[in-house]
């Protein structure tokens, strides 16, 4: 899911679409939810849409790993390095495509 989630920043930023706290926690549970509703599970099964609350922590943590700084984009921020953004769209494509993963 953090990886999907990673993308979806990747190419908003690239589009030079505003991101928020907001936003990402808003598309971070919308694709936990897709997610697990794509995973086939049993009537014992724990997990639900309301296990995954994409917290303010949760948010914190995310930024720490994947090494976002800035979410809103203002000024020279806003101007970024398209053809390296590009190049990791790409590979990160070619990683989804090798391991199997969702797209």
């Amino acid at each position: 899911m953090k990886k999907l989630l990673m993308v979806w920043v990747t190419e908003k930023q690239i589009k030079g679409d505003t991101l928020t706290q907001g936003i990402i926690c808003e598309k971070a549970r919308a694709i936990y939810g897709d997610l697990l509703n794509q995973t086939p599970r049993t009537s014992t099964d724990e997990a639900s849409e309301d296990s995954f609350k994409a917290s303010r922590g949760w948010f914190d943590n995310f930024r720490k790993r994947t090494g976002i700084y800035s979410v809103v984009r203002h000024g020279e921020a806003a101007s970024s390095d398209v053809k390296a953004a590009e190049d990791y769209l790409e590979t990160f494509s070619e990683l989804i495509e090798a391991n199997g993963y969702i797209p």
